[in-house]
């Protein structure tokens, strides 16, 4: 398994983490089985969006003895009520659902205190200026949460949490589908059929702006969706009219700038067990620029997807890195600092480009890699 650090938080957390919809409707006996194959494998981050008591019971029983070996992602403003999951705003419930999830889990604290489910610019409002951030403030000051972290799937509001400086963590939905539709309060909007009718040309800019700005402050980003509820493993069902296997999935979104760790949706040992592949995949199996550009209904051309098709450079230049910086560097009409540093770092810069054009005749989207290679030199000097 390989870890990576979730943005500036201190936390090493595995590639690949598990959502935890399996989890439920699970006896304990099962939830457990689950637990020891992650373990077994490695996987170290565990997301705990759903209110569910019998749940958080059975996990908390599972992590018995071994609790400190994971990261927990729990959720303030998820609770049970009437027999069912409810999101709330109310400052007493939320600080009775964070109560009753600390006891069922049988612990004192949460790496990520997750922030649930904010997908309207007015809710992020009424969460940034109100009683649920002061209380997620005052329980990171306590150290009962590590972090704090926000859930959504529209870029607009994400963006406004991200540049607030409040959140440390984002979990967003992303994957090459939902990537490419404009921000929108409404979720379901992401699977509706219509928005598919008509060819969909390259990345949403927002979308874009969202990661890149998660990479220059530290944010890091944990994923949800990225199967897209399974619809995208599925020809018949892929809003791209062509499936997908599950782990180009998993590198599509790995290679988005500030990700960290994929919550991957696992309902049975199996799922979990086609999730772990990902780790042993050869680079053809996580290639997903053919399938990308065989779409008949989405079209990335002249975009970059990050997917490493230009290499093998001449002169060693890892093209997708140094366009990636590029990136982050347009998108912010200046040069960060930790950008000209992590830049810096590369082994080989883009003035070393001889323009051979080798690159851009193995670029399945048509990227101008020469021009961006200039363009680079000028803008970071190297």
């Amino acid at each position: 398994m390989k870890y990576r650090e979730l943005g500036n938080t201190g936390l090493m957390v595995s590639e690949i983490g598990m959502g935890c919809e399996g989890f439920v409707d699970k006896p304990y006996d099962v939830v457990k089985e689950f637990v020891d194959t992650l373990e077994a494998n490695g996987v170290n981050c565990i997301d705990m969006y759903t209110s569910n008591p019998d749940f958080r019971t059975n996990l908390g029983r599972a992590l018995l003895g071994r609790r400190d070996k994971f990261v927990l992602q729990a959720h303030l403003c998820t609770i049970w009520k009437d027999g069912q999951y409810k999101r709330t705003r109310n400052i007493d419930e939320v600080k009775e659902g964070m109560a009753d999830q600390l006891a069922r889990l049988q612990t004192d604290h949460f790496e990520i205190g997750m922030i649930h489910y904010v997908d309207q610019v007015e809710d992020w409002e009424t969460v940034a200026k109100g009683p649920v951030m002061a209380y997620a403030q005052e329980l990171k000051k306590q150290g009962v949460i590590r972090s704090i972290g926000l859930s959504s799937h529209n870029p607009k509001a994400a963006l406004l949490a991200v540049r607030s400086g409040l959140i440390d963590v984002l979990m967003f939905s992303i994957n090459p589908c939902y990537d490419l539709l404009p921000g929108t309060d409404d979720v379901a909007q992401l699977w509706a059929p219509d928005n598919y009718k008509n060819q969909l040309v390259n990345m949403d800019p927002e979308r874009q702006e969202l990661y890149e700005e998660c990479q220059r402050r530290g944010i890091g980003i944990t994923v949800m969706k990225a199967f897209g509820g399974g619809d995208l493993l599925s020809e018949q069902y892929s809003p791209a009219g062509k499936a997908l296997t599950a782990i180009q999935c998993l590198h599509y979104a790995l290679t988005r700038p500030a990700v960290a760790c994929i919550m991957s949706g696992a309902r049975t040992l199996a799922d979990i067990k086609g999730s772990l592949a990902y780790e042993t995949a050869t680079d053809a199996e996580k290639d997903y620029a053919e399938a990308f550009a065989s779409f008949p209904k989405i079209s990335w051309q002249g975009h970059c997807m990050y997917c490493g098709h230009c290499a093998p450079c001449p002169k060693s230049i890892s093209i997708a890195d140094v366009t990636k910086f590029l990136n982050l560097a347009i998108a912010q009409g200046e040069v960060p600092e930790t950008v000209r540093d992590h830049y810096q770092l590369l082994a080989h810069h883009a003035g070393e480009c001889i323009q051979c054009g080798a690159c851009e005749t193995r670029c399945p989207f048509g990227v101008q890699i020469i021009a961006n290679m200039k363009k680079a030199k000028d803008v970071f000097g190297l």
